[in-house]
């Protein structure tokens, strides 16, 4: 028979045995942490509660710590996204179209805002987008979004791109700015300023989405290696997207706050809530991030007719809808 020394011995053993087998497991727990998704977004402005919304919280809900970084233009944020400082960034698609259409690993996983909101404001003395031959128009960077849009508006008018002198002068802010100070004739910028332009002396030439029905205003991208690597995280980030974009549409006040709190404007100031109702009004966001594949064929022809892009190429390519898709499934099941 054992005796007590033996029975407390063999008692040491197996807890010994079972704190060895627990040990990974602990250690792994321990030193698990949630992985961080870096998001790039344009330099807030009047709609920041719809983009901003998603870093209260939203994220954690899925497991996820997001950073945000902002950038003035989205060639900035297309090229970090490239050399691997981004794990997605949100912006017009054109850019990234043009950057696939040379070979760039570029990865469209949902839109969320379908229609363009870029007006060509002018200063007074210019009565029409004839009258901008020879002027100068203010654009963010030559490859960039805005400059894409008024190329093709001054095509459609019969106004020779090259007969305009342009000029990069980074955000939508500066650009305003510049034809405030008479730096600038005319520049493409968010229609945010509507409520404010008569009483500061300028004019709308012409609505972007009157000239384009079919350009999308706003993309998630990100790029094959990091779907890669990281595909159930791409997925909870969209998730985290999609229920922060359905809580700002339903939550005027706390979007409008955030905004207010992310751009400094003051209480007076009625651009967000020009923003806000718009967009509500004309259904020109959808929080399921569709990806509308006519759409993209459309913008290709565009870009192929304004020279960005001098190769056709099958835009689903660029596309990779599955990140959507299961996003969608597992809100559904929640």
């Amino acid at each position: 028979m054992r005796g007590p020394r033996h029975t407390r011995l063999w008692r040491l053993l197996g807890a010994a045995a079972i704190a060895l087998a627990l040990a990974p497991l602990l250690v792994s727990g321990a030193g698990a942490q949630t992985p961080t998704w870096r998001h790039g977004l344009i330099s807030a402005h009047s709609d920041a509660g719809f983009f901003f919304m998603v870093q209260n919280g939203f994220a954690e809900k899925q497991g996820l710590k997001l950073e945000i970084v902002q950038f003035k233009t989205d060639i900035t944020a297309l090229q970090s996204l490239i050399a691997g400082d981004l794990d997605s960034f949100e912006a017009g698609p054109a850019s990234s179209m043009v950057a696939a259409g040379r070979g760039g690993d570029i990865r469209i996983i949902g839109c969320n805002w379908q229609a363009l909101p870029y007006v060509i404001y002018a200063r007074s003395t210019i009565g029409s987008i004839a009258d901008l031959k020879g002027k100068t128009v203010a654009i963010s960077a030559p490859a960039g979004f805005p400059a894409i849009i008024a190329r093709g508006i001054l095509e459609k008018n019969g106004v020779p791109p090259e007969t305009v002198n342009f000029a990069n002068l980074g955000a939508d802010v500066e650009r305003y700015k510049a034809v405030l100070a008479g730096v600038a004739d005319a520049a493409v910028v968010s229609d945010e300023y509507e409520p404010i332009i008569e009483r500061q002396g300028l004019k709308g030439l012409i609505a972007a989405k009157d000239a384009f029905p079919d350009y999308i205003r706003q993309c998630a991208m990100t790029t094959g290696k990091t779907l890669a690597t990281r595909r159930d995280d791409a997925v909870r980030f969209l998730m985290a997207e999609m229920t922060a974009l359905r809580y700002a549409l339903s939550h005027r006040d706390d979007a409008l706050r955030l905004t207010r709190e992310m751009t400094g404007l003051k209480a007076d100031d009625p651009r967000p809530e020009f923003v806000f109702d718009q967009a509500v009004r004309t259904h020109a966001i959808d929080p399921d991030w569709p990806v509308p594949m006519t759409k993209l064929r459309w913008m290709q022809e565009q870009l192929i007719r304004d020279g960005s892009i001098k190769q056709s190429f099958d835009p689903a390519l660029v596309v990779d809808a599955g990140v959507r898709a299961r996003a969608l499934e597992r809100l559904a099941a929640k």
